[in-house]
């Protein structure tokens, strides 16, 4: 790929992990049938994981609704108590990823919080197009809050991070709401004329072009963008929402998002705090291990989360 201005901006570290990123998945491979883009995402996902920190356990279930059993894996750390259970929604735009590819980082986040973390496998695009995965992400939350017994902490990344911002959402007036959410460079619908729109359009590993990529694959036939369950920043009441943490990276097109995100919960009388990671690019969260402003960017998250589940602010 050509690096432009990106050359000097990043990292050689950081470079190192986006070359291997499309060394396993290159930015081609868009135009590949969706069953094989999925075949060497999973690929790829194996090579980067990094294994499950001692003394996290997982067990696997399934959540049974009318028509679809939506599985899901639950992390718990052996001698804690959970005090509070993540609902996890991975990456992947809408058409990628399941349990396996984000099994580590969930692990990771099971060790750092102490708190259970409970992986949704969603449904994903084409087959299923919007709103099936954000039907299979509120029931999830439901089954959660009827039968851990825990405070939710709401959680996603990429297109999880879109799926968390929904739920929060549409069950900020359920029994059992969510205490806290933590959105890690979430799409969201924002403005595509204006900011890291612009200013990132061709950043390493998300481009606008693969943004409207993705966008179509999990659309509808005539599918709404100011639908709020579709583009959560295209709601028109923010009021009621959980205390917010918003992490982006600076070289990603997606970064305004959450900045719009924070200031539209702030500006309803909530609590909400967007971080963008300097000279970070969209999926860091793979590079945690390998580049140090990963580490410590994934370290503020698993801070956050461990602080909104308690009951804290965070750090």
């Amino acid at each position: 790929m050509t690096r432009g201005p990106y050359e000097t901006r990043l990292a050689p570290e950081l470079w190192a992990y986006i070359d291997a990123v499309n060394a396993w998945y290159p930015p081609e491979i868009i135009g590949l049938p969706i069953d094989r883009q999925r075949e060497v995402y999973d690929r790829m996902s194996r090579a980067f994981h990094q294994g499950r920190p001692p003394g996290v356990t997982a067990s696997d279930s399934l959540i049974a609704t009318a028509g679809r059993d939506i599985p899901v894996r639950r992390y718990r750390l052996a001698g804690t108590p959970g005090k509070a259970m993540v609902v996890y929604y991975h990456g992947g735009g809408f058409i990628l990823g399941g349990l396996e590819s984000h099994n580590d980082i969930c692990a990771e986040l099971c060790a750092g919080t102490g708190f259970d973390v409970l992986s949704v496998d969603y449904r994903l695009a084409p087959e299923h197009v919007h709103p099936a995965a954000f039907d299979d992400a509120v029931t999830a939350f439901e089954w959660a809050a009827a039968t851990s017994g825990l405070p939710l902490v709401l959680c996603g990344e990429s297109a999880g991070g879109n799926l968390a911002a929904g739920v929060a959402q549409a069950t900020r007036r359920h029994a059992s709401a969510a205490i806290g959410q933590v959105l890690i460079y979430p799409g969201l619908g924002g403005d595509e004329s204006t900011g890291s729109y612009i200013e990132h359009a061709a950043a390493p590993l998300l481009s606008v072009a693969d943004i409207a990529f993705y966008r179509d694959v999990r659309s509808a036939k005539r599918q709404s963008l100011d639908d709020p369950t579709f583009s959560p920043l295209r709601d028109t009441d923010f009021s009621g929402l959980p205390p917010t943490v918003i992490v982006t990276a600076e070289c990603d097109p997606l970064s305004s998002d959450g900045e719009a995100y924070r200031d539209r919960i702030v500006a309803a009388g909530g609590k909400a705090w967007w971080r963008e990671e300097p000279k970070l690019v969209h999926s860091f969260l793979r590079a945690r291990n390998t580049v140090p402003a990963a580490a410590e960017a994934f370290a503020r998250i698993v801070a956050a989360v461990g602080a909104l589940g308690r009951g804290d602010l965070p750090p």
